[in-house]
């Protein structure tokens, strides 16, 4: 299911390598926080303006009627409209926040999420690097899957009764 180069990959310590000091470790992380946080802050600033623009220009009953509770096509859609993009999880989450202000249900809103992160095509393809198409159709199949049943139970099971 996976890739032959991947068992390939030598791990660990080696015998030619010594331990790293303490003084290393927190140079070798300092070293990762700066490459990690280079390239994840466009991610953020991208979501952030996002939301933003939702937040401050989209009317709100549009998106209530659009990813509302009373949609049943709401998670299908917001799947679709999910998968061509890509983020991370800090970057969708302005987006997340802007979309539950605006009156979307949050079972749809966390299907738009979970599709942007996770099912993502761009996601694809940097998982084909690694995993072979078997393994990554079983993983796309499960997430759908999930989708399908979250639309399903929050159409027909979790509706609000009155009081």
């Amino acid at each position: 299911m996976v890739e032959g180069w991947v068992y390939q990959t030598k791990t660990g310590v080696g015998p030619d390598t010594a331990p790293l000091s303490w003084a290393d470790r927190v140079r070798a992380g300092r070293d990762a926080v700066k490459d990690i946080v280079g390239k994840v802050w466009p991610y953020v600033l991208a979501g952030i303006a996002v939301g933003a623009c939702i937040h401050g220009y989209v009317p709100e009953n549009f998106m209530a009627s659009i990813m509302g509770k009373g949609a049943w096509w709401s998670v299908p859609l917001a799947v679709l409209i999910g998968v061509p993009m890509y983020s991370n999880a800090a970057g969708i989450i302005p987006v997340v926040q802007a979309l539950l202000g605006k009156g979307a249900a949050l079972g749809t809103v966390l299907a738009f999420m979970m599709s942007v992160i996770g099912l993502s095509l761009p996601e694809m393809i940097i998982l084909r690097k690694v995993l072979r198409p078997p393994l990554i159709a079983t993983f796309a199949g499960w997430l759908l899957s999930e989708f399908c049943w979250s639309a399903t139970s929050s159409t027909s099971c979790c509706k609000e009764t009155p009081k």
